[in-house]
């Protein structure tokens, strides 16, 4: 893994980028020298360099946000035949409108079908190849788990779905007798040393993952294998790296104060703002035509009678509410009965609600707010007060979300689908105070570029 401006990123997904970028930039420039086999190009290579790097550019942009080089991609979500198809589309009709608008790049058609022909069996290519590498266990980094209780049965199994696993849990070691929870893997009981252990099993990292803090902690084992070369992590420390999201179990309150994060800047804030701003806007600009279609078909669909909009009231930043502006997805007398959570298949939502809460239309009216300063492009979802008051109850630290401005979209929207209850609000609590921790220009421009495959895969929509 590989930190950058306190993200996390797979060191293999970046060398997989890297690989594809040269693939989609040689699939053009081999494109058009696959069209003049038996002619003359006409075209310069200062010319066809140029074409080469917008091709793959624009192509790459669109695998991003397919989530084409997401670590997360579980076998379950993976489909990439429909994925790259999707993302090539995407990106054609993109280069079409930088042909239209810039005719002084415009490519033969003859060149592009080549190109894009050559880029697809290139990146199956490279997929058969990193698939098949992923797979392989040696070159995964091994991991001894020092805890048997529920924090390691976790852990042990936490990347199960997934299709790249950067680690290998090799064994885990029983400290103090504790009752064992893990289930089909190595228990190490007796031991001469935790050293001892780690250099038979030929161990890269330790992950401390103790159910009781209170027992007594090997300082000196976790030295000695530390001095050998050998990280040690805690937790905490683990899940942030390898999930991209903060445990909640394994909090302590001293944490916020003392880890790395949680904190800001004059220049950070100016450029969220200027991304706020000019998000927004390039959002609205394509959007408009849809939105006024939006707005068309409730106003027909309610019999033209009834709010094409509606307001909420939502918590902000530092627990100030604010009203949220979105299109009217349910009938009018949704919330007779007080304000409840939305279910799947909710017989509340109107036929053409259910369509724009699919592809995130309803939440466009937002951009309002965004230009206001109630809200941020990115951030985490704002919740009803009703809501709020009910997990600041029971969930703990659930109000330190609110330290940043909330979004129209966000880490946890990516991580996790649609919350409809209290342990959906943890689970997505947990991505969320990674955003609040980490939250960067580059991780807000990461976050906006994949909530493209939340709108074409309609993901976690009700």
């Amino acid at each position: 893994m590989i930190r950058v401006f306190r993200h996390y990123l797979s060191s293999a997904y970046i060398w997989l980028f890297f690989i594809e970028l040269l693939v989609l930039f040689f699939s053009m420039y081999w494109g058009n020298e696959l069209r003049s086999f038996y002619t003359d190009s006409w075209y310069s290579d200062e010319y066809i360099i140029l074409s080469s790097a917008i091709f793959s550019i624009v192509i790459l942009i669109s695998n991003i946000g397919l989530g084409l080089y997401r670590r997360s991609l579980s076998w379950d979500d993976f489909h990439l035949l429909s994925r790259i198809g999707v993302s090539f589309t995407s990106a054609l009709l993109v280069l079409l409108v930088i042909y239209y608008s810039f005719p002084e790049f415009t490519i033969a058609r003859s060149v592009l079908v080549y190109s894009f022909a050559m880029a697809l069996l290139g990146i199956l290519f490279c997929r058969y190849i990193f698939y098949g590498y992923a797979k392989h266990s040696k070159l995964r980094k091994k991991i001894l788990v020092i805890g048997v209780g529920d924090n390691a049965s976790h852990l042990v199994s936490s990347n199960h779905e997934y299709i790249h696993r950067g680690y290998q849990v090799v064994a885990c070691l029983n400290l103090n007798s504790a009752p064992v929870k893990v289930k089909d893997y190595q228990i190490v009981s007796e031991y001469e040393s935790i050293l001892s252990v780690a250099n038979n099993l030929d161990i890269d990292e330790i992950v401390m993952a103790l159910d009781d803090r209170r027992c007594e902690f090997p300082m000196d084992d976790l030295l000695d294998c530390k001095v050998e070369g050998i990280e040690v992590v805690d937790l905490l420390s683990f899940y942030e790296r390898e999930k991209s999201m903060i445990d909640l179990k394994n909090i302590y309150p001293s944490w916020f104060v003392f880890s790395d994060g949680f904190s800001s800047s004059g220049f950070r804030n100016y450029s969220k703002r200027l991304v706020d701003i000019s998000a927004s806007a390039a959002l609205l600009l394509i959007s408009w035509p849809f939105m006024l279609i939006v707005a068309c078909a409730i106003y027909i669909e309610s019999g033209f009678k009834g709010p094409i909009l509606y307001r909420q009231t939502r918590v902000g930043a530092f627990d100030k509410d604010f009203d949220v502006i979105k299109f009217r997805s349910m009938r009018t007398d949704a919330e007779l009965n007080g304000a409840q959570w939305a279910q799947e298949n909710d017989n509340r939502v109107t036929k053409v609600g259910g369509f724009i809460r699919k592809v995130r239309l309803d939440e466009l009216p937002q951009i309002w707010n965004v230009f206001r300063g109630d809200m941020s492009f990115v951030g985490p979802r704002p919740e009803r007060p009703k809501f709020v008051d009910q997990f600041d109850k029971n969930i703990p630290y659930y109000r330190k979300r609110h330290r940043v401005k909330p979004g129209i979209t966000g880490w946890a929207q990516l991580c996790y689908p649609y919350g409809a209850n209290e342990y959906d609000a943890i689970q997505k609590l947990q991505y969320d105070l990674y955003y609040v921790k980490n939250y960067s220009l580059f991780l807000d421009l990461t976050i906006i570029i994949h909530t493209i495959e939340i709108i074409l895969w309609g993901k976690g929509a009700r």
